[in-house]
């Protein structure tokens, strides 16, 4: 169903409908449909011709963007001015910036703060970007907050030239609103893509600033060198604001340096967390990976100088061992998270940059190699493997390589092949076709990098009238599927008792493919990766985790 936005005259062939609630606005009454149809006109605002040109016309006045998202802010029954009361820590950077985010969060809610937390992307469903006290917000406030937003950008759109903000610059409006509404002490702000032309950078007065690790990423929005790209992140520095970064090579950091100077930025290095004083027992961290050390120390800088700005000096306990709790209750699903289902084990990890993946390949060998050990048999190692947009795939899957997988496995970032798919699932950016070519561009890198020779006149076996039912086949070690829940059922076997419940839709593939998962049905354990991509990740936990089912 298309979901939408009512005027007063249209409440009158809905009179009869129990489905929403009538709210009253500025302007006119609203008709608030579901959760779902919330989603589903959100996600217009993904393709929205007007939202198009606008990026084109402002893409060589990066400038405009800022100017253009303070326009629609004050469309929404905002201003700028009203940040200044969200007490505001902004965390940019190319890798590590979420889970330093989600450190932050959880640490200063643990001194009791009532806590706003913007994050993308979103794994299985949109809320998950705006939370309130480390939690998705609920269902009927993202419906009655959606509406509320959407409608007053709606109502002024004529008067705009028919403008509404595009996908990502509406969820930061609806975010800003959340949190004001629902009078957070806090908001923690991570940046979306770069810093200083990103749509929350109209953030005037923040309380503390934070850099994650750089990298190489978004090359043709952020330049195509790292000082480039350190130069845009940069710019979330604010003139007196306390900045920290964590160590970045000596390109990047000059610039960073010289930006923080430029601008009046106070600018901190953050110490390994080894050179913290130890005044009890080892930090242990809830987020695996050695790389989410550099991340918690940022984390615990910022918090720091949150507390000692915003509140009282003195009156907090930031003693080393006050902040233990914080870091190792920190969850950030998706990011070097392990799930074991029976003989079936689950290496989740969204790494979709070559610095993140080396990480994540750091990371997998070591958690792997100790749950082999204790297995008791022989383990298939399965790779899952997706990536999107601009990135390098080829040099991901690479580094993935040296990991010795016995399959690998890749597909679409669509979560089943069925018409019912989750609205918060959908891109309409991409096509299914684009999808699968990606996913055959991959398969035939990996089968290059692992020095096997290309079928002549193999072909995806796709049904051009609908998403295919069949798995395609190139070699007896890697294959293509159509969708997430397609490639789960083949790699598991019917081994995951989540996935074999009645409940799940059974995709039917060739016998030929049924026949060469022999190793995955006689092994003691499947150990599978899943990495390449945030979108992928969660696909895999709406079927892999009861938790994210709708």
């Amino acid at each position: 169903m298309q979901a939408s936005y009512f005027h007063k005259r249209s409440l009158l062939s809905l009179a009869d409908s129990t489905a929403g609630y009538i709210l009253k606005t500025t302007c006119t009454l609203v008709f608030f449909l579901p959760l779902q149809d919330a989603v589903c006109t959100l996600n217009t605002l993904q393709t929205n011709a007007c939202a198009l040109e606008q990026v084109r016309r402002e893409r060589g006045h990066p400038q405009l963007q800022l100017q253009a998202m303070r326009g629609f802010l004050e469309r929404a029954g905002l201003v700028v001015e009203e940040l200044d009361h969200l007490n505001i820590i902004h965390v940019t950077g190319t890798k590590g910036k979420g889970s330093t985010c989600a450190f932050t969060e959880h640490i200063l809610r643990s001194y009791g703060f009532r806590t706003g937390f913007y994050s993308s992307p979103h794994l299985v469903e949109v809320r998950e970007r705006i939370r309130i006290n480390g939690k998705p917000i609920g269902k009927e406030l993202f419906t009655k907050y959606f509406w509320q937003v959407y409608g007053r950008l709606y109502e002024t759109k004529d008067t705009h030239g028919g403008s509404m903000p595009a996908y990502f610059r509406f969820l930061t409006i609806l975010a800003f609103h959340v949190f004001l509404q629902e009078k957070v002490d806090l908001a923690v702000i991570e940046v979306g893509i770069g810093g200083a032309y990103d749509c929350t950078n109209i953030i005037r007065r923040p309380w503390v600033c934070g850099i994650a690790s750089l990298g190489i990423d978004h090359t043709s929005i952020l330049g195509d060198t790292i000082e480039k790209i350190a130069w845009q992140k940069g710019g979330i520095f604010k003139p007196g604001v306390p900045a920290f970064t964590v160590k970045q090579p000596d390109g990047p950091m000059m610039v960073l340096k010289e930006r923080a100077k430029e601008i009046g930025c106070p600018l901190w290095v953050c110490p390994e967390l080894e050179e913290y004083p130890a005044d009890s027992e080892p930090l242990r961290l809830g987020l695996a990976g050695h790389h989410q050390r550099s991340n918690a120390s940022l984390a615990l800088q910022l918090s720091h100088s949150w507390l000692q700005r915003r509140c009282l000096p003195g009156r907090w306990d930031t003693s080393l061992s006050s902040w233990a709790v914080g870091l190792e209750d920190t969850e950030w699903p998706g990011r070097t998270q392990t799930l074991k289902h029976g003989p079936v084990t689950y290496f989740l990890d969204g790494a979709h940059t070559t610095r993140s993946m080396l990480a994540c390949v750091s990371w997998f060998s070591k958690v792997a190699s100790q749950h082999e050990r204790t297995t008791g048999g022989p383990v298939v190692r399965v790779l899952l493997f997706n990536a999107t947009g601009e990135r390098d795939s080829a040099a991901m899957l690479k580094l993935l390589v040296p990991c010795h997988f016995d399959f690998a496995v890749f597909c679409p970032n669509i979560t089943e092949a069925i018409a019912s798919c989750n609205a918060d699932q959908q891109n309409f950016n991409v096509s299914v076709e684009n999808m699968l070519t990606r996913c055959l561009d991959n398969q035939r890198s990996w089968r290059l990098l692992n020095g096997q020779e290309e079928k002549p006149g193999a072909q995806l076996l796709i049904s051009r009238d609908a998403l295919p039912l069949v798995a395609a086949e190139r070699c007896s070690k890697t294959l293509v599927f159509p969708c997430i829940l397609s490639a789960l059922q083949w790699l598991s076997q019917g081994r995951d008792s989540v996935l074999a419940h009645p409940d799940k839709r059974v995709i039917p593939v060739k016998p030929s493919v049924t026949a060469k998962a022999a190793p995955l049905r006689d092994a003691a354990g499947i150990h599978v990766l899943v990495a390449g991509s945030l979108h992928l990740v969660g696909g895999v936990l709406k079927h892999l985790d009861p938790s994210f089912a709708s």
